[in-house]
Parts: structure tokens; sequence; C-alpha cells
């Protein structure tokens, strides 16, 4: 459903995105994960359409992003940090939303706004709400308009306990509907429960795309938490010795 083909991405003298390619299909829930500055944020963007590569193109359902936006409703997106109009309350950002895309998908999906009790807080501002309750409503509007991809960033930051298990119930039953879930998230717990696959980048090169199984093989660990932990670890200590070395030699 998603491919990337030789994705490469620069900023000036930087590359961010180093020659690129993946094929993501329906019904895989993969964690995006590698060390800061590894490329993660700008391939989400590219995704997006927010960022044009320099070479190489991604498709979405076989439509290039370039010069095409229609793909877009094909996506859900929860942001790490969800901005909306201070002055709109939780109705009218919805209504705003619903209105926009309009037409675009008959069937809404309701599921998260009551499950949030998100009805009994419609009237109040977004500047009155706590970043908690400001992701559940980013999360409510990623799944809103039923779309077959859903990109999660950091989806359980500034959720609560009940909240957060709410949100993960719900990316199951996704996953399990045949949709391809991409999630980044620092709270590796979270990942050990949603995760079918794992994209590990470095330095903006693709390392590899592989199940949990695989990943849990190579490094010994019976948890995903425990396996990514030392999986970045190891590539701490390997980067000290030898930048280029690749990760799959450190297994």
């Amino acid at each position: 459903m998603i491919t990337a083909a030789h994705l490469t991405k620069r900023f000036g003298r930087l590359t961010v995105l180093d020659d690129v390619s993946v094929t993501l299909q329906p019904g895989q829930a993969v964690s995006l994960i590698g060390p800061n500055g590894s490329g993660k944020t700008t391939f989400i963007k590219c995704l997006l359409g927010l960022v044009i590569p320099e070479e190489g193109d991604m498709h979405v359902a076989g439509q290039s992003v370039r010069d095409h936006w229609s793909y877009r409703d094909r996506i859900g997106y929860m942001p790490q940090i969800s901005r909306y109009p201070d002055n709109m309350t939780i109705r009218q950002v919805i209504s705003l939303m619903t209105d926009i895309r309009q037409g675009k998908n008959a069937q809404l999906d309701t599921e998260l706004i009551d499950a949030f009790g998100l009805p009994a807080l419609y009237d109040k501002t977004m500047r009155s709400l706590s970043g908690g309750t400001r992701q559940k409503v980013g999360a409510c509007l990623a799944f809103l308009f039923n779309p077959p991809i859903l990109i999660l960033d950091e989806p359980t930051a500034g959720l609560d306990p009940l909240a957060s298990e709410i949100l993960k119930a719900k990316v199951l039953r996704e996953k399990a509907n045949g949709k391809l879930i991409l999630i980044t998230s620092h709270i590796l717990s979270d990942l050990d429960e949603l995760t079918s696959d794992i994209m590990y980048m470095q330095e903006g090169r693709l390392q590899f795309l592989e199940s949990v199984d695989w990943l849990k093989q190579k490094t010994g660990e019976t948890k995903l938490n425990r396996a990514i932990a030392r999986l970045m670890a190891t590539h701490d200590s390997a980067t000290k010795t030898n930048a280029d070395e690749p990760v799959r030699s450190l297994f």
C-alpha cells in the first residue's frame, strides 16, 4: 500500500534520507524507530507530502505523492503535538474537519470520541484543554474518517493510563481489520503490544524492515522494548568505534 523507491532528501549538504526503498502492506503495524536524526520525521513528512524528495518517489495505493494530493484521503494522521485555533471549541474543530472532508467518506468512525467522553467536553475551547485532552482530539480526528492508513506520532504521549489503553485497543482492532499502521514512539512498552514489524533507520538509511519475531531472535530478548533498547544501545556503541558499520553486523 505504501512503496518508497530510492527516496533521497537533502537539506544543504546534509543527506537526511539516503536511497530509502521499502514496501509497507495492509495489516502491518510498523514501528519506525532509530536514533535522533535518523530520518524518521523526514520519511513521514515525505509520505504526507510536506517534504519533496530530490530523488526517488513514494506511492500510496499506486499513486505518487509528487504533485498529487488526493491520496491523502487514505491517511489518518495523529501528530505528536496537535495544534488547533485556540478560540474554537472541540465541537467546532470536529465539525470543521468533517465539512472539509465531506463526501470523502460517508461512514464516520466516532468510536474514540465516545470512548474518550469528548461529547461532554464539546463546548470547551481548545485553549482551555489540557495537553492530554488535545491528544485525545488529535487521535479522534485521525480515526474519524475511517482511513486505510494510520500514521501515529508518539500517540500515547500525554495520555493518562486509561486513555492510553483505550487508544492501544483501538489500534489493535484497526490492525485486525487490515489497516496499515505506522507508529513512532519513545515509549517502548507501548510498541511491545502494538507492533508486528520494526523499520529501523540510521543516519538516513533504512537498515532493516523485519518482523518482531526476527528482532527478538537476533537480540535474544523476549520483550520487544528490551530488544529495541539493546539494538539502540548497540548502535550507540558501534557508532563510537566505526560510524560506517551497518546495523546488521551488530548481531
